[in-house]
């Protein structure tokens, strides 16, 4: 009730005052130049703070919102998902060096054996206005002497419940890079003792990326999944700075025969 009253009389206060200062407006040409000296002084008060507030209001509110989970999904979709990265913002930020098996956030893992860490990881905030992800990731490598460098997403335990050889599992991402780059992704799938692993090459053709990892002709044993993650492997990036805007999954039923 309190709430609801105080925002009552902060309409009724901000009625009043547009009233008065557009009848001052109207009024501005005839009115005596003592009255309108001092009104001209009091409405520069206020400009400073309106346009403060009307660019941060239209910044924010053209960015994707802030746990925003919206994107496609195909036909069939029995789960799908956009990591905490690319969701909300994270507790830490980045990782300036990012040292072999740190973490950013409980799902993103980065991998690489270079003895000279010189490579960054951090959030950053969308800005463009394709993006459907509040967020994205910034990987940042200067001098690169090691053999390879991923960055491992690990899927939540729910997308291993019910998973069978008929499922697709889709990665969409979104990913520009400073200079071109080869970029591969790795499919692992624990089940018992074993892991099941479906590498695919991620296309170059535009900054949109999508692939599809089929389990038809894998050995899963589908009463035995256990755990479920992703590797993102660059090749050769060293002097590079990749983004990585948006990173989706789906699982759905292949298409019957």
């Amino acid at each position: 009730m309190a709430k609801y009253l105080s925002g009552l009389v902060d309409r009724l206060l901000h009625r009043r005052a547009l009233t008065r200062w557009t009848a001052a407006a109207r009024a501005a040409p005839d009115a005596e130049l003592s009255i309108l000296r001092a009104q001209r002084q009091r409405a520069r008060q206020l400009r400073g703070p309106l346009q403060e507030l009307t660019h941060i209001a239209d910044s924010r509110l053209a960015l994707p919102r802030i746990g925003s989970n919206a994107f496609a999904r195909p036909a069939g979709t029995d789960w799908a998902w956009r990591p905490q990265a690319w969701r909300a913002a994270l507790a830490k930020r980045g990782l300036a060096p990012a040292r072999n098996k740190m973490s950013l956030g409980g799902e993103v893992t980065i991998f690489h054996d270079c003895a000279a860490t010189e490579i960054a990881l951090r959030q950053t905030r969308n800005q463009q206005d394709r993006d459907l992800a509040p967020f994205g990731l910034a990987l940042e490598v200067f001098q690169f002497d090691g053999n390879f460098l991923s960055l491992v997403i690990d899927l939540p335990a729910v997308a291993c419940v019910g998973l069978q050889k008929r499922h697709l599992i889709r990665l969409a991402a979104v990913i520009d890079a400073e200079r071109p780059i080869n970029v591969f992704a790795r499919l692992n799938v624990k089940h018992g003792p074993n892991t099941e692993q479906v590498l695919l090459t991620l296309p170059q053709q535009d900054d949109d990326v999508m692939v599809e990892f089929d389990l038809a002709y894998s050995q899963m044993n589908e009463s035995r999944v256990a755990r479920i993650w992703v590797d993102l492997m660059f090749e050769n990036p060293q002097m590079n700075q990749i983004s990585i805007r948006d990173l989706t999954f789906c699982r759905y039923p292949r298409a019957a025969l």
